[in-house]
């Protein structure tokens, strides 16, 4: 296949040289030193997917200690769209260090925190009335919409659902669906939770189940299990993360939006991992025209700072009384710097755009590849994304049983080939592809042709 740049994604400049380059053995022997004196001082059970450790990363490559170069095929899952090392994110951040690094916007408040709040106010969809309020993690973001949706009800229930992954903390561990990591043996979880059938196509059991038939089947089971009166919020990613990149049938979300605004629920989108220009528009919301009561969001932010915030309908953040939202960091002066300096990259060089590029290019080397495995015989069952956000899932030949051994495989073979690649789902079974905004064309088609060599060597 072509290595050509096409005009849909221009190169951009780089600080580092942006080529795959092995200069040892991986993991190489300072990545082994600084394993050795971690298993002495790092908790066991906060874990890393690579055996490498990062020096420098800039544009679509991570530098580790060695020396070795790596094409990035997870932007740290999904945070640095613009970079790992933007230029003018890492001057903003200088800039504002160089003035205060903190005074606490609950005590003594600064403009960045409020550029920030109307930033969010024009980005999101919606020509309402908005308010926003900062947090430092996508997992505080969650819960804080939570607890927004119902003081402003006056109802306790709150809808998760099937495959869904919103976080580390008592209440969204008990929102999130997968045992293994996330909830094994932390309970007892926060109550009035109530999981639903999710929309997932690829593995419905009527294949012929529309969108708004599978939201119906949800609605159907709210209204029996909770009834609408009881119920404060409906929570879902548009694409399910953690859950293996999941995009629900068409009309899925619209149907349960407008249940919801029918029967005073709130409507909150998780666009924690798919917002800010990863699925080829400022948030996946947008792909089906689905305005949000409330929106969380986080990672691609600020640029790889701690930033999330929740934006929605001025009546709902605006009930809770005075004190009741906030935190110490939250809204960091030097995250809110890094936020501002992210969405004008964003602009300025159109990332939506390169997403959506993004996207024709890896979709047209993996259905080729597909085809060439075995089609619907071969271990691709599928094939799913939105812009940057792209996966494979990846199934025992002739079957649609989930793979996970071939899906570890082939990530640990791209890893010995100088690609990093993660993989999700709650099978375990998905590759998932999320490379920054801003990667060289040539760079992405060099990592996606050790992908699917390791592909065809898992056969």
């Amino acid at each position: 296949m072509s290595l050509t740049v096409s005009p849909s994604l221009p190169a951009l400049e780089s600080r580092l040289p942006q080529r795959r380059e092995l200069a040892t053995e991986i993991p190489g022997p300072a990545s082994r030193e600084l394993q050795e004196r971690r298993a002495a001082v790092v908790a066991a059970g906060a874990v890393s997917s690579m055996p490498v450790y990062a020096a420098d990363a800039d544009g679509g490559v991570i530098r580790d200690v060695d020396g070795n170069s790596f094409i990035d095929l997870g932007s740290g899952i999904a945070v640095t769209s613009v970079g790992a090392s933007a230029p003018a994110v890492a001057a903003a951040v200088q800039d504002q260090v160089g003035h205060f690094t903190h005074t606490c916007f609950m005590v003594t408040p600064y403009e960045g925190y409020i550029q920030v709040a109307e930033e969010l106010a024009r980005l999101t969809p919606g020509d309402h009335a908005k308010r926003t309020v900062l947090f430092n993690s996508g997992a505080e973001a969650v819960e804080n919409a939570v607890k927004i949706a119902r003081l402003a009800t006056g109802r306790q229930a709150v809808v998760a659902f099937d495959h869904a992954y919103h976080g580390r903390t008592n209440l969204t561990m008990g929102l999130t669906a997968k045992t293994m990591p996330y909830k094994s043996n932390f309970g007892p979880f926060a109550p009035e939770v109530y999981r639903m059938p999710m929309s997932y196509p690829y593995r419905e059991e009527n294949p012929e189940l529309t969108g708004p038939e599978a939201a119906q089947r949800a609605i159907t089971q709210i209204e029996k299990q909770i009834g609408a009166d009881s119920t404060a919020a409906i929570l879902i990613e548009p694409i399910q993360g953690e859950g293996g990149f999941i995009v629900p049938a068409e009309g899925f979300l619209p149907t349960l939006a407008a249940w919801a605004r029918e029967n005073g629920v709130v409507f909150i989108a998780d666009e924690v991992q798919s917002g800010f220009c990863r699925t080829g528009a400022w948030f996946a919301s947008e792909h089906e025209g689905v305005v949000p009561d409330l929106i969380t969001m986080a990672k691609g932010l600020a640029g790889g700072m701690p930033l999330s915030a929740v934006t929605g309908r001025a009546e709902l953040l605006d009930a809770v009384h005075a004190g009741g939202l906030g935190g110490t960091y939250g809204g960091n002066p030097v995250a809110c710097a890094a936020a501002l300096a992210t969405l004008e990259t964003m602009r300025e060089l159109d990332l939506a755009g390169r997403a959506q590029a993004i996207e024709d290019i890896v979709l047209a080397r993996l259905r080729a590849l597909a085809e060439e495995l075995g089609g619907a015989q071969g271990p691709i069952g599928d094939i799913r994304g939105r812009g940057a956000m792209l996966a494979l899932e990846l199934v025992k030949p002739g079957t649609t049983e989930p793979d996970p051994e071939t899906t570890k495989a082939v990530a640990a073979a791209c890893l010995a080939q100088g690609v990093l690649i993660l993989t999700c789902g709650t099978y375990g079974n998905v590759i998932r592809l999320l490379p920054p905004l801003v990667i060289d064309e040539r760079l992405l088609n060099e990592g996606l042709e050790v992908l699917e060599d390791a592909l065809r060597a898992s056969r």
